[in-house]
């Protein structure tokens, strides 16, 4: 089960943990926590490897059966047996892994619409308590509202701020040739939307028209 930094802080203040080493602390546990996560997710994945025989093996433990139903039948039942429920955890498993993937792409969003850089979406994602997070029929966060405001709470060192500002007309910028940006990339890593179209039409010729 995954927890967040917020619930490990909760959990160190309540045993006297100076307020200056909570950050460091909280983030150290989760950190090992998510490693140990990945190593279970590793075993996971050889897991399925294994698994995706099992359809095969299925239908050698049903060929044997039918020749052997009637003087040995018993030894291969237990095999067959094993090999349905193997099967079905395997199915299981596939359905648990589409569901998570599910809850993280809407999380994601959810970390975009708060306004947090891509670090801080990131961080979300990696520290998020997903066991907590409830989807509807047509895979949209159940209060929606609530869970935007707890992760613009819990990472608020993480939500960029933006701030347009206008041309100096006393002092304009130098341009040789329309614009004053040297490169697409300047122009592209412009945040702002109508100042990065307005850079663009400017410096048209940086773009080939």
């Amino acid at each position: 089960m995954s927890f967040s930094i917020k619930q490990v802080k909760a959990i160190l203040s309540s045993h006297e943990l100076p307020i200056e080493k909570l950050d460091a602390c909280a983030e150290e546990i989760c950190s090992r926590h998510a490693a140990d996560l990945d190593s279970i997710k590793e075993e996971r994945d050889n897991y399925k490897k294994d698994a995706e025989t099992l359809a095969a093996v299925q239908k050698e433990l049903n060929d044997l059966k039918d020749k052997e139903a009637a003087k040995e039948a018993d030894p291969f039942e237990a095999k067959y047996n094993q090999a349905v429920k193997d099967f079905e955890d395997y199915k299981a498993n596939i359905e648990k892994e589409k569901l998570m993937s599910a809850k993280k792409e809407a999380l994601r969003e959810i970390a975009k619409d708060a306004g947090l850089s891509d670090a801080g979406v990131e961080k979300a994602l990696k520290y998020h308590n997903f066991d907590e997070l409830e989807l509807d029929e047509n895979g949209a966060v159940k209060d929606k509202a609530n869970v935007l405001k707890a992760v613009k709470e819990e990472w608020s060192g993480y939500v960029q701020t933006t701030q347009a500002n206008g041309a100096n007309v006393a002092t304009p910028p130098a341009s040789s040739g329309g614009g004053s940006y040297k490169s697409k990339d300047e122009i592209m890593a412009i945040k702002d939307d109508a100042a990065r179209q307005k850079a663009i039409a400017e410096n048209h010729e940086l773009f080939g028209f």
